[in-house]
């Protein structure tokens, strides 16, 4: 089994080397996804907005661009960009303007030390360690964390509800996730220094994705890091361990954008997204686009848009 999910990661890979190549990457300084020097900016009249590797920035990112588009905003859709080691460069220098965001890790990425776990808090010190030319807008009641998920049979086997329980058992227990997950500092090291707790292994998969979800049902993970919306989650009946030392700050759905652009017709319309996203409406987002119909990101986003009065 270990050595078909390995097979899985080689082919997604192989795949991803692919599309990089034709889309003109090449892994140097000027491809988009090596965290160097990325494309062209856009037109100052024109929002570029990006996302992140899973469906669900997929969609908020879509939501975005529809949304401004409505307006009379002018706006250009990238391709998905990948993980914050490759888009947040790409905002720093004026390739994209625009990616939706989570305050506790954006907080973390930037500032390794910072402490806060609270929503305003976080979202306070993030406004505070931000560089002058990027800014949010409101945050969302809308949150959705990094969450360590096992299987029933796992939680039941060993008696896991909390992240406290894994202690004892961690040395056990094989882990999967990304591959940032292993060195961010609320992923596997801070998993290390706040529960005391270092798994067997680390096997690096996607963002709670299919290779994620596999290994857990497979048995080749025992324990894995996926977003807590995530609809694999209920369907799989997964266990998401909670978190009693906030290991994981709040993580809040806001916009990232270059302050040059956040004009008051650009922070409005965003700002009436926010006050409309839900934790709950994320879950729903996320199931939707994983329902047999496998609807694309833009279709779930207009069909939020339109629910939500704001298309």
């Amino acid at each position: 089994m270990r050595r078909t999910l390995i097979a899985r990661v080689a082919a997604v890979a192989a795949i991803s080397a692919l599309a990089l190549t034709a889309c003109g990457g090449g892994g140097g300084s000027g491809d988009p996804l090596s965290g160097g020097s990325t494309g062209t900016a856009a037109p100052s009249d024109t929002i570029k907005i990006g996302s992140a590797n899973f469906t669900e920035s997929q969609i908020v990112a879509a939501i975005y661009a529809q949304a401004l588009s409505a307006k009379g905003v002018k706006v250009e859709s990238t391709p998905p960009i990948g993980s914050r080691e490759a888009y947040y460069p790409a905002l720093q220098d004026g390739s994209i303007d625009l990616i939706p965001e989570y305050t506790g890790t954006l907080l973390q990425y930037i500032n390794k030390d910072a402490t806060e776990t609270e929503p305003d808090a976080v979202y306070t010190a993030l406004q505070a360690a931000l560089p002058q030319t990027l800014t949010v807008l409101e945050k969302s009641a809308a949150e959705d964390r990094d969450a360590v998920v096992v299987t029933r049979a796992t939680a039941t086997q060993y008696n896991l509800k909390t992240m406290d329980d894994l202690t004892p058992v961690c040395g056990q227990l094989a882990f999967g996730g990304p591959p940032e997950f292993q060195t961010r500092p609320d992923g596997i090291p801070g998993i290390q220094k706040t529960y005391n707790c270092t798994f067997k292994s680390y096997l690096p998969l996607d963002a709670g994705g299919p290779l994620t979800v596999a290994g857990l049902k497979d048995g080749n993970v025992q324990a894995a890091d996926i977003f807590s919306t995530d609809a694999s989650i209920p369907a799989n009946d997964f266990v998401v361990l909670e978190d009693p030392k906030s290991n994981f700050a709040a993580q809040n759905v806001v916009p990232l954008i270059t302050k040059a652009k956040a004009t008051p017709q650009v922070t409005e319309v965003l700002d009436a997204i926010s006050a409309k996203l839900t934790t709950q409406g994320l879950t729903e987002l996320n199931a939707e686009a994983a329902g047999d119909a496998k609807p694309s990101a833009e279709t779930v986003a207009k069909n939020w848009l339109t629910a939500n009065g704001l298309a």
